[in-house]
């Protein structure tokens, strides 16, 4: 059967920039999706997808006018209820065969076959396939409930009485195959081949569409519009550095891929335009100018080839006059404004000292049951100086206790009311102003991170102090409330806490144990359940867990080494990499078997310490194994006290032979008790030797 190809656009009013991708690859991969499911696409099919601040679409090649015919089976009832018993057809049959179409001559041609415990009556019949218009306007149907709508709402149609709810008013609909108009509708429209271009500078209006494949070259051409949403983000960037490049000296626009896709929403023909502000605002700290011009004016500031802000920025205009110069002298009229508030806020903030602000959070509530920021800060202050103490001295427990005391004053200042996301930066351009020590006020800004995901560590000894104690109070605090996540939900970002303190802890090889420092926060939640910390333990473990299989370890290598829940977490990189140089030696398998076997004999047994008495060593097997225990096991234990846990484990894998004669021809429950207690406290001498770097057990198969 011959296949065009397939254009189908929905025209309609501004959609949410920040949602525009989303909509525009969610109703383009459900078309597609729907065809597929009716036969009038294949899997040869390719698919691209559309989306302006005014369309989406989708192009689909290789669709078929009508989909291929089908055979079906249907099962009708059991033959005890279709055939009387001289075998011809009851009335259930034939009313049956009536609602199919199929009239009684049809109950000769039945099939019978078995059907679970009885036999029943299947009719055989062909199921034409859906026409093009047909499975469209299922498809379409389909393709429009299913959109991820961030807010719905809901207008009025054409003849004053009927209404549709919408992300957005529709005004036409496209449906081409190949050069053919399909009838369908949607949303109140039906469907033609025309649609409108840009609002101001198309060349024809409505644009008309000769056929499918004209789509993209026809809006660009008569109607001054890039369709393509990555097409356009393209010519975006390659607009931004034609700029910047003109401006000269190392410019560069900044790097933001959220305000990239934002600004690809809004506009329908980018024209990029170099505008400029008053260099004596650049006293302000840049990430105030760079916010405010990110967030409120869409546009992208111009640092140089040190990342220093210049007074230069760029704007994605969506129009492209002869003389652009009222467009720039527009737009930097609107800017100087936003500016001048910004340098407002940070001279008015800067006349007082964080400290004479601190008084200020016992205003500020922080959890209706965990009390105010100030009392949180008197909490994390405590902390800090203890951790700081364990860590160092009581110079950098001072400096992390200064550092804390102010971590929250930027919360109080006027920037920081009108831009959140600068807390902690503002706090450290405010504590150098007040001519804090540089780390005081590096901590005040680093006791934040890491952020997200692959953000950075707090730079300094006592920043990571501090976002420690800060961190630690939180999940501390939360969780003897009873505030824990669940499932996807975690608004207090729990698990993000977590995962900071895991990578502080391990990647700044910190001599600190997890355990120690969970019981000092609690201690300062005198209210926590009881098992409170072993939930909270528990939770940061997944949070250690998931974070290495990130990192490319086995689910069996990082169970190895959790398993016995390693206190010191900069240790763990080096008990994983020794797990794996031991998982790699030919006797690995069968000390990995034996351990389990071991564990599992320990786990029955009564009691069992260890403890050998050479006089019960009866068998030559339990002789030779204890014999090499004497041997081995101090020297694995020594390469394990100098921190060389490969070598101890593979020190451990001469092991092999004994074990496995120990088990061959030693029976370890024997009647004698003194002689079965003495063959467990071998094994229990074994299991502390083998295990200390991970559990083997683990890795056995």
């Amino acid at each position: 059967m011959s296949t065009q190809n397939l254009l189908v656009e929905l025209f309609v009013e501004e959609l949410p920039p920040k949602a525009l991708k989303k909509l525009g690859e969610a109703f383009a991969g459900a078309l597609l999706e729907q065809l597929k499911s009716q036969g009038l696409a294949t899997a040869g099919s390719s698919l691209t997808a559309y989306a302006s601040p005014r369309r989406l679409a989708a192009h689909i090649t290789g669709v078929s006018a009508r989909a291929a015919d089908k055979a079906v089976s249907q099962k009708l009832m059991p033959v005890s209820v279709g055939l009387d018993a001289s075998g011809n057809p009851t009335p259930a049959l034939l009313k049956k065969l009536q609602a199919l179409g199929a009239d009684a001559s049809a109950a000769a041609g039945l099939k019978r076959a078995i059907d679970g415990k009885a036999e029943a009556l299947f009719y055989d019949s062909t199921a034409r396939g859906a026409t093009l218009a047909e499975g469209l306007q299922k498809a379409l149907d389909e393709a429009i409930a299913r959109l991820p709508i961030p807010k719905v709402m809901t207008y009025q149609l054409a003849d004053g009485w009927s209404d549709v709810k919408f992300v957005r008013p529709a005004h036409s609909l496209v449906a081409l195959h190949g050069a053919q108009v399909i009838p369908v509708q949607a949303l109140g429209l039906q469907s033609g081949n025309t649609t409108r271009g840009h609002r101001f500078e198309a060349s024809v209006d409505p644009v008309r569409l000769p056929d499918a494949d004209s789509y993209a070259a026809a809006l660009e051409q008569d109607g001054a519009v890039i369709a393509s949403f990555e097409a356009r983000r393209a010519e975006i960037v390659r607009q931004l550095a034609q700029a910047a490049a003109k401006v000269g000296g190392g410019a560069r626009p900044i790097e933001d891929a959220a305000l990239l896709d934002e600004v690809t929403g809004l506009v329908e023909r980018p024209n990029v335009l170099t505008c400029q502000f008053e260099s004596e605002f650049l006293q302000v700290p840049q990430e105030c100018l760079i916010l405010t011009m990110k967030a409120n004016q869409k546009y992208f500031p111009l640092l140089d080839a040190q990342g220093k802000l210049t007074n230069r920025f760029l704007v994605v205009s969506n129009i492209r006059p002869d003389d652009a110069s009222a467009v720039i002298q527009g737009n930097e009229r609107v800017v100087r404004p936003r500016l001048a508030d910004a340098k407002f806020f940070s001279d008015q903030d800067r006349k007082k000292t964080l400290e004479s602000r601190v008084p200020q959070l016992a205003k500020v509530v922080y959890h209706n049951k965990l009390g105010t920021q100030g009392e949180r800060t008197e909490r994390v202050r405590a902390l800090a100086r203890v951790i700081g103490a364990q860590l160092g001295s009581d110079a950098l427990a001072g400096r992390a206790d200064q550092a804390a005391m102010l971590t929250k004053a930027d919360l109080v200042t006027d920037m920081v009311g009108e831009f959140p996301e600068l807390q902690g930066t503002m706090g450290r351009y405010y504590a150098l102003n007040d001519k804090l020590p540089g780390d005081v006020a590096d901590a005040i800004e680093d006791h934040y991170k890491p952020r997200f995901a692959g953000d950075e560590l707090p730079r300094g000894d006592a920043g990571v102090v501090v976002a420690l104690a800060d961190k630690l109070e939180t999940l501390a605090g939360l969780f003897s409330i009873g505030q824990l996540p669940t499932g996807d939900r975690d608004p207090f970002a729990l698990r993000r806490h977590a995962l900071g303190v895991v990578r502080m802890l391990m990647e700044k090889d910190l001599p600190l144990s997890l355990d120690t420092l969970i019981a000092q926060a609690l201690a300062l939640f005198p209210g926590a359940a009881a098992n409170t910390a072993s939930l909270l333990s528990a939770f940061i473990a997944d949070r250690l867990s998931g974070l290495l299989r990130e990192q490319g370890y086995s689910a069996q290598e990082v169970d190895a080494v959790i398993a016995l829940g390693p206190q010191r977490l900069g240790d763990i990189p080096k008990r994983l990499a020794a797990v794996r140089a031991f998982a790699a030696l030919p006797e690995a398998p069968a000390l990995a078997a034996a351990n389990k076997r071991i564990s599992n004999i320990l786990k029955k047994a009564d009691k069992a310490d260890a403890h050998v008495s050479d006089a019960l060593l009866r068998e030559p097997a339990e002789q030779a194994l204890h014999a090499a225990m004497k041997d081995i096991a101090p020297r694995a234990a020594a390469q394990f006290d100098a921190g060389d846990y490969t070598a101890s484990l593979q020190t451990l894998a001469a092991l092999r032979a004994p074990v496995d004669a120990f088990f061959d021809g030693v029976m370890v429950n024997a009647e004698e008790p003194d002689l079965r207690l003495n063959r467990l406290g071998l094994l229990a001498t074994l299991h502390q030797a083998m295990n200390r770097v991970a559990d083997l057990s683990r890795l056995a198969v």
